[in-house]
């Protein structure tokens, strides 16, 4: 008789608890089955089918052209590979902004034909109704604050936001009103690191930084940046872990000269 080894899933009040302990929270973005069972196989908290995936995978500018349709199929090929990880789903431009019903709808989509355990999206005050209405239909959310990528033709670039004394006070009490309105986390995206701190320490959800410091309640990473495979890509806040981008020539140059000068493959492999 076999038995299988029981797997502790993560979970929104899992990532609580790691807030109360003081335990940093770590998350990546993932689009594929197989960086899928690599990374939760390391033990990441957080799988994050970010909508990066337009810019990551799809070669676009901008996350904006990405649908709910790529969502979905980006979030099925990940949660086949995710054992222990929370499979965190981004919300894509046009599929919430419009109207609180379509949100809803949406947001149903995705949990149900994904296996997702959460959803995302970004904005404060403006999406407050299509929030309160995901979670009271049982949908669990996790906001998004400060630089937030869908709104880049409004920013206008990519660069720090929440910067003046306003703007930061803006930024906190939209943070109070989503965590109000029921949201289980809070992604803070390229604002000052004070500010960042001073948030997670007024809100009993967990943080989620990324160009926000250190004293966010955990980090988040694009994958394909952390592994250095976008070698144009040095934010400042961006540590690369590995330098695939390079390897990955490396190796596919070796396998050309292999292949061109008839060394691959050998008599060994081949039957």
């Amino acid at each position: 008789m076999s038995y299988l080894k029981e797997v502790k899933k993560v979970t929104t009040t899992g990532l609580q608890s790691m807030k109360m302990q003081g335990e940093k929270i770590a998350m990546l973005t993932c689009y594929d089955y197989t960086m899928a069972t690599l990374l939760d196989a390391a033990g990441i908290d957080v799988l994050l089918v970010g909508d990066s995936a337009s810019n990551v995978m799809a070669g676009h500018e901008t996350t904006l052209p990405i649908t709910l349709d790529q969502m979905i199929y980006h979030a099925q090929c990940v949660g086949r590979g995710a054992n222990r990880a929370m499979v965190l789903v981004d919300m894509p431009f046009g599929s919430y902004q419009s109207d609180s019903s379509i949100a809803l709808a949406s947001a149903i989509r995705i949990m149900k034909e994904t296996g997702a355990h959460a959803v995302k999206l970004e904005g404060g005050e403006e999406v407050l109704e299509s929030i309160s209405k995901i979670t009271k239909a049982g949908i669990p959310v996790m906001g998004h604050l400060g630089l937030t990528p869908q709104s880049i033709h409004q920013f206008g670039s990519y660069g720090i936001q929440a910067k003046s004394d306003v703007a930061a006070d803006k930024l906190l009490k939209e943070a109070l009103m989503l965590q109000e309105v029921g949201c289980f986390g809070l992604v803070l995206e390229k604002i000052p690191s004070d500010l960042a701190t001073q948030v997670s320490e007024k809100l009993h959800i967990p943080t989620i930084g990324i160009g926000a410091g250190a004293g966010c309640d955990g980090q988040v990473l694009v994958l394909q940046d952390m592994l250095g495979m976008n070698a144009d890509f040095k934010p400042k806040f961006l540590r690369k872990y590995a330098d695939l981008g390079n390897e990955i020539t490396r190796a596919t140059s070796s396998y050309i000269q292999d292949v061109k000068q008839a060394k691959f493959p050998s008599a060994e492999e081949s039957y």
